[in-house]
């Protein structure tokens, strides 16, 4: 069985590889689990040794088959929990990452078979990530950031690339969540900030904002 130490590592390689599409490097794991060069190496050296990934000095890890199927066993479980905090315990969308981190480590598939059922069978989360199936395939959809959008073209808010707390707090002040109707009214030349409306409603949203929030285009 993997300690929650493993799980957390196994997670976040999944994650960094998404956003590069190429092998992790021991610095961009250490950055992001905040930890040392030297810890990092010494867990992937454990972790390859017991077949969970393909690590090697210089060149980087990438998540084994096994690997791979133990992270998206932990990402159902989080974002599972996640809905079940936002739906049924009235918790807020910028709360709930840090209470799923602590229950993404139970172990009981029965638990979360039945979560899932619970839930009716989710297949996004309160940030809009999608939520691995009792298969682990993770629902597709075409997504594109509000940055890369022009003048007067128009999307449905589906995600966020940053669910960092404060960013999520961020989108509260502007009432912008999942579902909301954005609209490009202009964009500034100078630094592309933009002048958008929210569901009728003019906002002025930066350029670091706009390039943290997914679209579905309509």
């Amino acid at each position: 069985m993997l300690s929650r130490s493993e799980e957390n590592y196994l997670k976040a390689i999944f994650h960094l590889r998404i956003e590069k599409n190429s092998a992790v490097s021991t610095t961009e794991l250490a950055e992001h689990l905040n930890t040392k060069p030297s810890s990092v190496t010494d867990m992937l050296q454990r972790l390859n040794s017991n077949k969970w990934v393909d690590y090697r000095k210089y060149r980087g890890v990438i998540l084994s088959r096994n690997g791979e199927q133990a992270a998206l066993k932990i990402i159902r479980k989080h974002r599972l929990w996640e809905v079940f905090l936002v739906e049924h315990l009235n918790f807020s969308w910028d709360e709930v990452h840090e209470v799923a981190e602590q229950l993404e480590h139970i172990q009981s598939e029965q638990l979360t078979s039945s979560l899932d059922q619970f839930l009716n069978f989710p297949k996004y989360d309160p940030h809009g990530d999608p939520i691995p199936d009792a298969t682990l395939q993770l629902s597709r959809r075409t997504k594109k950031l509000l940055s890369n959008f022009k003048r007067k073209e128009c999307g449905v808010c589906i995600g966020v690339k940053d669910s960092s707390a404060d960013f999520l707090k961020v989108l509260d002040r502007l009432s912008i969540s999942l579902g909301s109707e954005i609209q490009i009214i202009d964009i500034e030349e100078f630094d592309q900030s933009m002048r958008i409306a929210v569901d009728g409603q003019q906002k002025y949203i930066s350029t670091k904002i706009a390039s943290n929030l997914y679209l579905n285009p309509i």
